[in-house]
């Protein structure tokens, strides 16, 4: 039956069928789309969990080979429960909140500091012939030295750790930017002036967003260093009334308990591997997407 719009107007035939086949590419189209999405998500997916099944077989086969004594290597399912009983019991959810506020606030003073030095260095030649190489003097430095300052500076407080934490990674973000900064090529530099920039709005509007790439390198640098400061300072510096993952650890070593131990190596391991992923992959993604390196689909 043909249709016959408000109008009046009959609809030539081939109108319609134009419009019907729309209709089913349209459809198609979303189909494929959404299979695209699970498919890449999949693709991204079954490695991890394939390596993980290898870990825990190898884990399991060194337990059954007896390569060391049981109460040092537990097997899988001891360490899942210790694990999961700390869960239960609140014990491990307080103890990340702890350790994650701790990580937020060394690691957000590390990139306010870090990225200043860095601006000032990389723009500043003087400064940049005073500190350039101080600063990576400092970034080559164990964490572990700090902490005999840190604790005559501060005491057993919240103030060492951080301390510590935003001098391991301060330096990596400074590098970072700076390094963003002499890589930047003339010509952009040249063309932002011939366009009237003024020194802050040519930092602003071309060195920065060209740094870019370099800069989250550094910043994703600095996340490890300030993770690693704060792991080792939590097994140092324990604070009364302030339960961590470090201190579980440490405490766990102290009482022998290998499954608790293993349960709470897990949890630092999984947060930064959830830190690096969700954090700092989804924007390096981000800018290589931006800057035409991954196709938009990726």
């Amino acid at each position: 039956m043909p249709v016959v719009p408000e109008g009046g107007t009959e609809r030539p035939a081939d109108d319609r069928l134009r419009d019907e086949l729309a209709g089913l590419d349209a459809l198609e189209l979303a189909a494929t789309a959404r299979a695209g999405r699970a498919g890449r998500l999949w693709s991204a997916t079954w490695p991890k969990l394939a390596a993980l099944a290898l870990v825990l077989l190898a884990w399991q086969g060194l337990v059954w080979a007896e390569w060391r004594p049981r109460y040092a290597l537990r097997p899988p399912a001891d360490v899942w429960d210790a694990l999961w009983a700390n869960v239960a019991d609140g014990t491990l959810p307080k103890a990340i909140r702890i350790t994650l506020q701790r990580a937020v606030l060394g690691f957000g003073l590390a990139v306010l500091i870090g990225a200043g030095i860095g601006a000032v260095t990389s723009r500043v030649r003087v400064v940049r012939s005073a500190v350039g190489s101080l600063i990576t003097g400092l970034q080559t430095m164990p964490s572990i030295a700090w902490f005999p300052l840190s604790i005559l500076l501060f005491g057993i407080t919240e103030q060492a750790i951080t301390f510590v934490v935003v001098l391991g990674a301060a330096p990596s973000i400074a590098n970072g930017l700076i390094s963003g900064s002499d890589h930047i090529p003339p010509l952009l530099l040249r063309a932002g002036r011939m366009l009237g920039a003024s020194r802050l709005s040519l930092y602003r509007h071309v060195i920065l967003p060209a740094s870019l790439p370099s800069f989250v390198g550094g910043l994703k640098q600095g996340w490890a260093f300030a993770w690693r400061s704060l792991m080792a300072g939590e097994l140092l510096v324990i604070v009364e009334n302030k339960p961590s993952i470090g201190q579980q650890l440490q405490f766990s070593r102290d009482l022998n308990d290998g499954a608790g131990l293993l349960a709470s190596m897990i949890v630092i391991l999984a947060i930064g591997i959830v830190v690096d992923s969700l954090v700092f992959g989804v924007a390096e993604r981000s800018i290589r997407r931006r800057w035409g390196l991954v196709d938009g689909a990726d």
